[in-house]
Formats: structure tokens, C-alpha cells, sequence
């Protein structure tokens, strides 16, 4: 394991956040047995003033979740001088199995702490609090995920060693390798333009459609969830030429550098809350039936909406900004 401030702080803090939620998961199953808002017993006072407590600990929490996903980000990319034939945070997270998983369980976790979050902020909107069983549910679902998290995140750290020769972002996304990013990158670039293309433009229809007529929720937020992984995807296969204007380099990761104004980071952020906030749209659409949310749900799921397409907007801007400013072109038109 390599002594790393960074890697410290990561390690620390997913062993604390795993043993909250598992302390936090045990008060769950009783919140999910016991709790009676009706009832004015011993027992469900004392569970109602414990819940506030964890509640606000358990988002906290979440917080420092969300924001973890950055500072892996920014450590294994820090990292990537330590180990020949790595350009990024691409080839630090090719040093051994456990990164790449520790990077997919860290963007999973991100979307559902988010979801997490918009549910207890709505449920605390309400007088009778009546979503509270049903967060507690995806607390102890989450619990796994968090977990397993914490774990592969520490064997990635531990096993990492520093004379380890790993790959470079070139080799990992190229076409001449068997692997998932290399067949991303060898799409064919104008299926990957379309399909870009068509489902943001598919998103704000329906966003529209749903802003004004507060209809089609479900089908905004599925929109919304099929644009991120197109975004994802376009990202490899077309979009990351254009900031390296080079046909051939396809990482996702160098786009995070200094090199190109950390512009990377802003477009991660704007995916990762464009689909979360989009997924809250859907979520809460179940929850339209309850009279104690009858008035707070429905300017709580116009800003997520809001928030989702000012986020996919600001992604797509950046991207087709760079496509048009720069001299680079695929010629594929």
C-alpha cells in the first residue's frame, strides 16, 4: 500500500461511513417493525427522537459518499506517476483487479446515496413523515453496496504496489484490446452520435412535457437514465477526441487533467446530477398518492426536473462547444 494523505483519508472514511450504516441498518429493522406514527407509546417517542438523529448522521454521511467518488478520482489520478507505462488515472486504476470495480461500486453508490437523500428530504417535508419505512428499506438495501465498497476500495489500496507495471490509457481504450472500453471506443461514430444526439433531444421533450403538464414522470426519468449511459458511452467513443484532438485517444480519465482546465470534472458532476436528480423525478412519482405530500411533491420533483435538465444541458453544451471550436474533425460528414 502506497502512504498517501489522500489514500488515508479514503480508506478512513469508507471504514466509518460502513460502520454507520451498519449500526444505522440495525435501528432500521426496528423503524421498520415498530413505527407507529399513530401512537403516542414510550416506545415510539423514543423512536421518533432517535430517528432524527440518524437520519441527519446517516446524511452526512451520504455526503462524504458523494464526495469520495471525486477524491478517488482525483488520487488515482494523482497516483499515476508512481507506476510505469500509467498516463492517468486510467493505468493507477489498472494496477491491480480491485480498481475498476472500486471505481463502478463508487459511481453506483453516488446515484443511490443521492436518491437516498432526495427521499429523506421528502419525507421531512411532511408532518407524518410517511416515507419513513420505505427509506429505511433502501438504507438496509444500500448497506451491501456501501460495504462491499469499503472493502474493494481497501484491497485496491493494499495491493497496490509501486513497481507494478500497469497500461496506459492508449493501450486500455484502444481497439487492438479485448475489453469493454475498447469496444465502446471502436463504435462506430455516427450510431454513437445518434444515439447521443437522440436521446437528449428525447429527454427535453419530455422533460418540457412534464415541466408543464406534469406528465410522463417515469418516462422523463427513464429518458433521462438512457441519456447518461449514451453520454457515457459518447464520451468514449467520440467526445474525449475532440478536447485531445487526436483520433486515437479515447480515456475518459485524461479529460481531468490540468492539461485541459479540469474540464472533466465539471462534466462528470453535471452526468452524475442530471441522472440522479432525474431518477428522483421517477422515484417520487410513486409517492404522488399520500395526502401529507400532496402540496410539497410537486415543487420538489419541478426542481429536480429542473436540476436534471440544466445538468445534461450544461454536459451537452460543453461537448458540442469543443465539437464546433476546435479545428479537429472526425470527417465523417
Amino acid at each position: 500500500m502506497i502512504l498517501h494523505p489522500a489514500i488515508v483519508t479514503l480508506v478512513l472514511v469508507s471504514l466509518l461511513i460502513a460502520g454507520m450504516f451498519l449500526y444505522c441498518s440495525c435501528f432500521g429493522i426496528m423503524i421498520i417493525r415498530r413505527w407507529d406514527i399513530r401512537s403516542g407509546s414510550e416506545e415510539q417517542l423514543t423512536l421518533e427522537r432517535r430517528t432524527y438523529l440518524i437520519s441527519t448522521v446517516i446524511s452526512y454521511m451520504l455526503f462524504f459518499q458523494i464526495a469520495s467518488l471525486f477524491l478517488f478520482i482525483y488520487t488515482a489520478d494523482s497516483l499515476h506517476n508512481q507506476f510505469v507505462g500509467a498516463m492517468c488515472a486510467a493505468g493507477s486504476l489498472n494496477v491491480d483487479p480491485y480498481g475498476y470495480p472500486a471505481f463502478l461500486l463508487k459511481i453506483l453508490n453516488f446515484i443511490l446515496a443521492g436518491l437516498w437523500l432526495i427521499v429523506n428530504y421528502t419525507d421531512n417535508q411532511a408532518y407524518d413523515y410517511p416515507l419513513i419505512k420505505k427509506k429505511y428499506v433502501m438504507l438496509i438495501l444500500l448497506m451491501p453496496l456501501v460495504l462491499s465498497e469499503s472493502i474493494v476500495q481497501l484491497l485496491y489500496f493494499t495491493n497496490m504496489k509501486a513497481d507494478v507495471i500497469t497500461s496506459c490509457c492508449g493501450s486500455l481504450f484502444g481497439s487492438d484490446r479485448e475489453s469493454v472500453g475498447s469496444d465502446i471506443a471502436g463504435l462506430p461514430v455516427k450510431a454513437s452520435m445518434a444515439g447521443f444526439f437522440i436521446s437528449f433531444a428525447v429527454t427535453f421533450f419530455l422533460g418540457f412535457i412534464y415541466l408543464v403538464k406534469r406528465k410522463m414522470g417515469r418516462l422523463f426519468s427513464a429518458a433521462g437514465g438512457a441519456f447518461f449511459i449514451f453520454s457515457c458511452i459518447s464520451l468514449i467513443s467520440f467526445i474525449s477526441l475532440y478536447f485531445y484532438e487526436l483520433p486515437t485517444h479515447h480515456c475518459p480519465f485524461c479529460v481531468l487533467q490540468k492539461e485541459y482546465g479540469y474540464i472533466g470534472y465539471v462534466l462528470y458532476i453535471a452526468l452524475l446530477a442530471g441522472v440522479v436528480s432525474g431518477f428522483g423525478v421517477g422515484i417520487l412519482e410513486s409517492f404522488g398518492k399520500i395526502n401529507s405530500l400532496t402540496h410539497k411533491l410537486p415543487l420538489i420533483q419541478k426542481r429536480l426536473a429542473l436540476i436534471c435538465l440544466f445538468s445534461y444541458l450544461l454536459f451537452a453544451g460543453i461537448s458540442c462547444y469543443r465539437m464546433t471550436s476546435t479545428d479537429f474533425t472526425l470527417g465523417i460528414f
